[in-house]
């Protein structure tokens, strides 16, 4: 049985075991040391007492969470939010990334938020650390590319883009 739900402190291990797998071993994040717990809980805490951050368990094992958070520091911009999504390694393919969107965008529409961005790290040429997967289940959801930031991010020693994507809800 799937189930969404607010994340709680208690899914930190579980979360960081996650991302630590894609900063260990993809360019899907810029950032290139893996996270300690401490550090990786205050950031939930941050995000979340504010902004939806969500986690999607199937069968009471998590599979992935998604979260949003102030797009930029400046009172203009309140009406928008920055989203970003992480799926286990093993469990893509199962319509969990689209389940958490869903529910995050209806969160979001409750809070008064109307633009979304979403922050992708984008291959020059697809390799085994990148691919335009992101780019693509983002554009079925209904995001627009709006930016590229070309040869930002420098990992595994090559050479990466940076894409902004946008919907509004």
């Amino acid at each position: 049985m799937i189930e969404i739900r607010d994340v709680n402190i208690n899914d930190s291990k579980e979360l960081l075991k996650i991302y630590n797998y894609y900063i260990k071993n993809t360019a899907i994040t810029f950032e290139t040391k893996e996270l300690e717990l401490n550090e990786f809980e205050e950031r939930i805490k941050k995000i979340s007492s504010k902004y939806p951050y969500l986690v999607l368990l199937d069968d009471g094992v998590i599979k992935g969470y998604a979260y949003s958070h102030e797009f930029y520091g400046r009172e203009a911009y309140r009406f928008s939010n920055e989203v970003t999504i992480y799926l286990d390694k093993d469990s893509k393919g199962n319509g969990y990334g689209r389940m958490l969107y869903f529910k995050l965008e209806e969160k979001l529409k409750k809070m008064g938020i109307k633009n979304l961005y979403a922050c992708i790290a984008s291959p020059i040429v697809e390799d085994n650390y990148l691919n335009n997967n992101s780019e693509e289940f983002h554009k079925h959801l209904g995001y627009k590319r709006i930016g590229l930031f070309t040869r930002c991010g420098y990992k595994f020693d090559n050479w990466y883009n940076m894409i902004w994507m946008e919907k509004f809800i």
